[in-house]
């Protein structure tokens, strides 16, 4: 009996290499081969075929040995979310522990000024149904809002309006406090549109002079978890999170359970590096 195949993408993904769409992309660059022939995107291979990417040979876990990975982390305003900046600024990936095999995949992204909490997985696979629009999940955020707001206003923007990139708006807005032009608002959407909760309050008039990611599907940001801390969540969270989109739990992730409640007795916190002179001189 032939071993099942599957689309490289999604096997490269299950390494670990990055999301869905990150391998689609490599493939189409022509940087992939199965076997010794570059293949183009919608080829299939098993976890046994030889599959490299620039030459390097990919270790593809078997799926029933996977242990799913998520960290939680509270990115502080001023980070940016890549792995290397050419400014030579902080990014979110400085404070990361090593993920043993693979690297950690981002589950979306906050722009510079954006705080809160920020989402990361060893799996691939994880990784694109949580960012897929198809799944629907909520991002909360809470907004620190400049600028009269009306019913009329509120009703607005959660009816719609039209952006540059299509029409968008807020599933849900609460008033959580403070007065006259500095008011602050949680709101929930399901998109992950490029500074999307900035540009619907700016096309009503009003500016977000702080932003703060509370809760993104079914994870909330602890109220305990300082900034630039990370936490890894224990399994029993993240085959909540893996239900939720609609995976089966990978077998051996029961045994970690143990393994990360001890490791989270204690948050772990970014040890500052001082900035060199020649960062520095660039701010």
């Amino acid at each position: 009996m032939s071993e099942p195949t599957e689309k490289v993408q999604k096997l490269l993904a299950r390494s670990g290499m990055g999301s869905r769409r990150e391998m689609e992309s490599i493939i189409a660059q022509g940087r992939v081969s199965v076997n010794g022939s570059i293949i183009e995107l919608g080829a299939r291979a098993t976890e046994t075929d030889k599959i490299r990417v620039d030459g390097r040979i990919i270790s593809v876990p078997k799926q029933e040995s996977l242990i799913r990975r998520v960290i939680a982390y509270n990115k502080p305003e001023g980070e940016v979310c890549t792995r290397k900046d050419p400014e030579g600024r902080s990014t979110v990936f400085d404070a990361l522990p090593s993920p043993g095999k693979g690297r950690w995949i981002a589950i979306g992204r906050l722009d510079l000024n954006t705080a809160g909490l920020l989402l990361f997985t060893n799996d691939g696979e994880l990784a694109n149904r949580l960012m897929h629009p198809s799944y629907e999940l909520e991002r909360e955020y809470a907004a620190r809002v400049n600028g009269e707001i009306s019913k009329e206003t509120i009703e607005q923007l959660k009816s719609g309006i039209a952006l540059e990139d299509g029409m968008a708006n807020f599933d849900r807005i609460v008033f959580s406090g403070g007065e006259g032009f500095n008011q602050w608002y949680h709101v929930t959407l399901k998109e992950g549109r490029n500074r999307e909760v900035r540009r619907l309050w700016e096309a009503v008039g009003c500016q977000v002079s702080r932003l703060i990611r509370v809760r993104y599907g079914i994870v909330g940001l602890e109220r305990g978890l300082r900034r630039g801390a990370w936490k890894e969540l224990e399994q029993e969270e993240v085959r909540d999170i893996e239900k939720s989109v609609g995976l089966t739990p990978s077998a051996k992730s029961f045994k970690r359970s143990m393994e990360v409640q001890k490791r989270n007795k204690k948050f772990k916190y970014k040890a500052k590096k001082p900035k060199s002179s020649r960062a520095r001189r660039r701010q």
